[in-house]
């Protein structure tokens, strides 16, 4: 079990500052009833009613290891969903609920080092999603074909709205099994491997259900856990990389095989560029599947949901990916595998981590199967999604993400530290060094700086602060002043105090540095054609102001 513990804020800042409310600590804080136990394993036994689009009679296993001594625990359950009962060694506790929080009382006190299981039985009708994944829950779709399609998606909102758990990222379970009921035909399509599936008359739907058991061998995080039913027919493929064999599992919707044969072709070459950049792919033992879904995708581990219909870019938009020619859903999902789902952060606040690296991963990709030059085209069209509306960085311990910038802005950052760094060699092993040595682990921002300031030798402290922390980008202010035919450069940076980043600029030869500060300088230039004055705004997402 990998289990970050950090020091709880009391609130004594100000919420309401932001808006924040009850709801948003109870989710997002980390009390004693939370920091007491660490989930181990999570044993999800759920039954699908597509046609009253409910939960029915549902349990989840909750088996955890006393941290710190306790009597009272907090799990997760949204309040739309019932609880039924909570069963501790036999005996039925009290609980009592908070908004979506559900405090569980046992009947004795419970020691550090003891290891025990609650059985929480629980249904209703979960949260249907207005416009998944961003708005998510449960989708229940018609598919082409007529036949019900039902899937959830529920990152942000949380894995509390389908099914009851410790719901913070801070805590990952090591395994889980995921037993899922539907409706005789439907197929059902979970994260991890398949290891039974059967059919059997259920007296309480009246009818024939098909009973699927998944298994997840590694740590997941909650919001990745997902449940996909319908008319499903699979695909399957493998990827050798090096020694290791790869299964690849494609579940579609029947009538679209064919087409997805040919389509996920460019899962092969994507792999590989990623496996050379990240290492080797962090679910071996799992699988890679993609899982056709009627909204357009989500990274679930070993399970991604695929709803780009087939299209080249954002469902068909290539001035998206720069005009190129790949399935942008698909790289992008696949990239979570090892930013967000291996490495997972303890606080949503944090989610630049899973964000950044992921779209900085498409321009890997690009550079990996197009060349450098289009990676610099694409890594640049990025900035046509970029809104400086407030902080990539989110609040921490309210369940708050920062600005959506955290995608393109993030990895547009990362291109600049890798233009700064000046050392591909270098800043492509610190890359690789994050994913292996974070593999498998919960992290936050500071873990990540840290590791990029220790193997660069060089401290970025300033750098991701203002990156992160401000919604305003450093802007290169500077003048050109002409003294017969030399000319000098006057410039400083408009950005928060001792931002001093290094910028490349070019007067018609070859790059060169200038050390810019928030204090002007001057630098003499010599004779030269000022149309020639170039700021290399390609290498550096900044602004930059003529004076």
């Amino acid at each position: 079990m990998k289990y970050l513990i950090f020091s709880v804020l009391l609130f004594a800042f100000s919420l309401n500052a932001q808006n924040f409310n009850r709801k948003d600590s109870l989710r997002g804080n980390l009390t004693h009833l939370r920091l007491c136990y660490d989930v181990t394993f999570y044993d999800l036994n759920i039954a699908i009613d597509e046609v009253e689009r409910s939960i029915e009679k549902s349990t989840n296993i909750i088996h955890f290891n006393i941290i710190k001594q306790c009597s009272i625990i907090q799990v997760d359950l949204a309040s739309n969903l019932e609880i039924m009962s909570i069963i501790f060694e036999g005996n039925e506790l009290r609980f009592e609920r908070e908004l979506d929080a559900v405090y569980v009382y046992f009947n004795r006190t419970l020691k550090i080092g003891e290891s025990h299981k609650i059985s929480v039985l629980y249904g209703g009708y979960p949260k249907v999603a207005k416009n998944p994944p961003w708005d998510g829950g449960f989708s229940w779709e018609i598919d082409f074909n007529g036949n019900p399609w039902v899937g959830v998606s529920c990152q942000g909102l949380g894995a509390s709205s389908w099914w009851p758990c410790k719901d913070h990222q801070s805590d990952e379970p090591d395994s889980m099994r995921i037993k899922v009921a539907a409706r005789y035909p439907l197929k059902i399509i979970s994260n991890g491997n398949l290891r039974t599936d059967t059919t059997i008359w259920n007296q309480y739907f009246n009818s024939w259900m098909n009973v699927s058991e998944w298994f997840v061998t590694y740590p997941i995080n909650n919001y990745n856990v997902t449940i996909n039913i319908g008319d499903y027919n699979h695909i399957s493929d493998q990827y050798i990389s090096n020694t290791d064999t790869l299964d690849l599992d494609y579940y579609i919707l029947s009538g679209n095989e064919l087409k997805a044969k040919e389509h996920f072709k460019q899962v092969k070459p994507m792999l590989e560029c990623f496996e050379n950049f990240f290492g080797s792919y962090p679910f071996l033992d799992d699988g890679y599947a993609l899982v056709e879904t009627s909204y357009l995708g989500m990274e679930h581990q070993s399970a991604i949901a695929y709803g780009n219909n087939f299209l080249k870019g954002y469902n068909g938009n290539i001035a998206f990916i720069d005009n190129l020619d790949f399935d942008y859903i698909i790289v992008h999902e696949s990239g979570h595998e090892w930013w967000g789902n291996s490495i997972t952060t303890s606080d949503i606040a944090d989610m630049w981590i899973h964000e950044s690296f992921c779209t900085y991963s498409e321009v890997l990709f690009v550079e990996c199967l197009y060349g450098y030059d289009k990676m610099l085209s694409y890594v640049n069209n990025q900035k046509n999604n970029v809104l400086n509306d407030k902080p990539i960085l989110g609040v921490y311990h309210v369940s708050n993400q920062g600005s959506s910038d955290m995608y393109c802005k993030g990895s547009l950052m990362l291109h600049t530290l890798r233009n700064l760094i000046d050392n591909d060699e270098l800043w492509f092993s610190i890359i690789k060094g994050i994913s292996n040595n974070f593999k498998y682990q919960i992290v936050d921002g500071q873990d990540i700086i840290d590791f990029i300031n220790l193997v660069s030798d060089k401290d970025f402290s300033i750098f991701f602060k203002q990156y992160l922390e401000f919604k305003d980008i450093p802007e290169f202010q500077y003048s050109i002043v002409k003294d017969g035919m030399n000319k000098t450069l006057v410039y400083r940076w408009e950005a928060i105090d001792k931002f001093d980043m290094p910028l490349l600029i070019n007067i018609g030869q070859e790059d060169f540095w200038i050390y810019p500060s928030n204090s002007f300088s001057e630098l003499d230039l010599g004779a030269f054609d000022i149309n020639d004055f170039n700021i290399r705004t390609d290498l550096f997402y900044i602004n930059t102001k003529k004076l």
